[in-house]
């Protein structure tokens, strides 16, 4: 399959996600639950995972799926759907608009289609290996800035619990910076591949949280790696950058 058909695929299962997770938000009763590992899941969550592993299975029965609530399921092909149904729980519990349907498409270990839908804000953007990132119908570019004090630096939580995973370059890094904002989750990798800022560090992440943000920053001309410098997703840990700036920020956040 092509990228570009691939990546069409997903714009259909975005739709149907879109509908379901506009239908939840800032509803009186999310029905929110915690998983074992202590993260909050919603109605919209399991209903969104559920409907896009039922299109595949009728669209392309061979492919597997891997998705943040219901795990892998194996296909006979090497090709698999990446899915985090909504990116940024806790923000669509509470009401915050910035939340997103990741999707991703994986051949042979390689992204090779990306789709992330933020239907609370009415952007969607895209990628498909080889044809560029785009926010709508805009082609998206990383920015030129080449040195960190001209820099801006998104991150997530640097306090409470979550402070303990930070790694020990962070508070240089965030000092060394002219501006630092903490969007967190999927929305500061994709303000690195529209060029709004440079470096988005994320210390903790899955597979599914970070698949379509690897595509969709390269394909805006940026560098993508685990903090160990991994070019991979399956790391634990995420920086996006402009590529410029990507060595010089691995440096300082391991201190």
């Amino acid at each position: 399959m092509k990228p570009t058909d691939a990546l069409s695929f997903l714009v259909e299962l975005a739709e149907r996600a879109d509908e379901i997770a506009l239908r939840y938000f800032q509803s009186q009763d999310p029905m929110v639950r915690e998983k074992p590992n202590l993260g909050p899941v919603t109605d919209a969550d399991l209903q969104i995972e559920e409907e896009a592993r039922k299109q595949t299975r009728n669209r392309f029965p061979d492919w597997g799926v891997f998705g943040e609530e219901e795990g892998e399921a194996a296909g006979t092909s090497a090709t698999r759907l990446i899915i985090d149904p909504i990116d940024a729980t806790r923000n669509f519990i509470r009401g915050i608009p910035v939340f997103a349907t990741l999707l991703a498409v994986e051949t042979d270990g390689e992204i090779v289609a990306g789709l992330v839908s933020a239907p609370a804000l009415a952007r969607r953007w895209t990628a498909a290996k080889g044809s560029g990132a785009y926010l709508g119908p805009r082609k998206l570019a990383v920015s030129q800035i080449q040195d960190l004090a001209s820099a801006q630096l998104f991150h997530g939580s640097i306090g409470g619990v979550e402070a303990q995973s930070l790694p020990p370059g962070m508070q240089n890094l965030l000092q060394q910076t002219e501006r630092q904002r903490g969007f967190g989750d999927f929305y500061q990798h994709c303000l690195v591949a529209e060029g709004a800022g440079e470096i988005a560090v994320d210390p903790i992440v899955s597979p599914w949280d970070i698949a379509p943000l690897k595509l969709l920053v390269e394909e805006a001309g940026g560098r993508c790696s685990s903090l160990g410098a991994e070019n991979s997703i399956y790391r634990g840990s995420w920086i996006s950058t402009n590529g410029l700036l990507h060595q010089p920020a691995l440096q300082i956040l391991r201190g």
